[in-house]
């Protein structure tokens, strides 16, 4: 049986399904050559990350597909109700990148309070001429501890998130429409833990409170944070989406920046990806990745693990 891993596969993954019979293409297929590339091979599954679109005319075009994979949580790159409409199985996995995103939101924040997104830019250009200018400019920063962290969505990575936030010393609020209660254990390097019981609160307490706001919520139709919410939130607030592109108005979310209410942001993902906005990237007070959210060493190896297994345990 053949596997087309089209955004890339783990060796840990690949030789797993290998060990079980499978046959594993890597080969990177472009977008409008999917169709013949899975029909002159007999794919029957097919793996992908975000980059790769599944609709449903790319189903009905592929009757050898039994199993569509999604290396990762969001599946809105995927026809998940035609394709199970055809019998395929249809499998992610949500657990493998959860630490793996916590901590790129944490590297935005740590970015954000100190101003390393832009001494990044502006240090080799003037850091040699105007050093001592640059040190009084970046000397306001501010430490995470003891500050209010809101999280809205506490699903899996959100509440990954609020384990680093206790680690750090500090407070932890959020909202969820459905998660009313969460228990959060946290886990030390000696076999010691302590667990923190938690209860949601309405958005707009966390929206009121929180020094700093990142957002965990699926692909929605329209934009949790905009212009209203931002002018519920404290004066100065830091704010990281690395959940999903249109989940902020980015559009609300300069004009905030530009106006002092928001300090500062850190983005991931984009209303406009793979080509974000002109103005986003060149904002100086955002810090910007390119969806490298799950793209570590270890998520990569444990989402190739666990894709294997799934798709194992289905198919066999």
């Amino acid at each position: 049986m053949k596997v087309l891993a089209n955004d890339g596969l783990s060796a840990s993954g690949i030789n797993e399904l290998e060990k079980n019979g499978f046959e594993v293409h890597t080969v990177k297929v472009a977008q409008e050559q999917l169709k013949n590339y899975i029909n002159e091979n007999e794919i029957a599954v097919l793996l992908v990350r975000s980059a790769t679109q599944i609709p449903a005319t790319l189903i009905d075009a592929c009757p050898s597909l039994k199993l569509i994979g999604r290396g990762g949580v969001g599946m809105d790159n995927i026809d998940i109700d035609h394709a199970k409409s055809k019998g395929l199985h249809v499998i992610n996995t949500p657990a493998a990148s959860s630490e793996s995103v916590a901590e790129l939101v944490f590297a935005h924040l740590f970015t954000g309070v100190r101003f390393l997104h832009d001494s990044n830019r502006i240090m080799p250009l003037e850091g040699d001429t105007k050093f001592k200018q640059l040190k009084k400019s970046y000397a306001a920063g501010q430490e995470l501890r003891g500050k209010t962290i809101g999280v809205i969505g506490f699903g899996r990575i959100g509440q990954a998130v609020a384990k680093i936030a206790l680690g750090l010393g500090m407070n932890v609020m959020y909202s969820d429409h459905t998660t009313a209660t969460a228990e959060i254990e946290v886990s030390f390097y000696d076999g010691q833990s302590i667990k923190f019981p938690f209860k949601a609160e309405p958005i707009e307490n966390v929206l009121k409170q929180s020094d700093f706001i990142t957002v965990h919520v699926p692909a929605q139709k329209e934009y949790v944070l905009g212009k209203n919410e931002f002018d519920q939130m404290k004066d100065g607030v830091g704010l990281v989406n690395a959940s999903r592109g249109g989940v902020v108005d980015e559009i609300a979310l300069i004009k905030a920046l530009d106006d002092g209410k928001i300090a500062f942001a850190g983005l991931d993902v984009y209303e406009s990806e793979p080509r974000p906005e002109i103005q986003i990237l060149m904002h100086p007070k955002i810090s910007l990745t390119p969806h490298i959210g799950a793209a570590t060493k270890e998520a990569q190896g444990r989402i190739g693990l666990e894709l294997a297994s799934q798709i194992i345990q289905r198919l066999k």
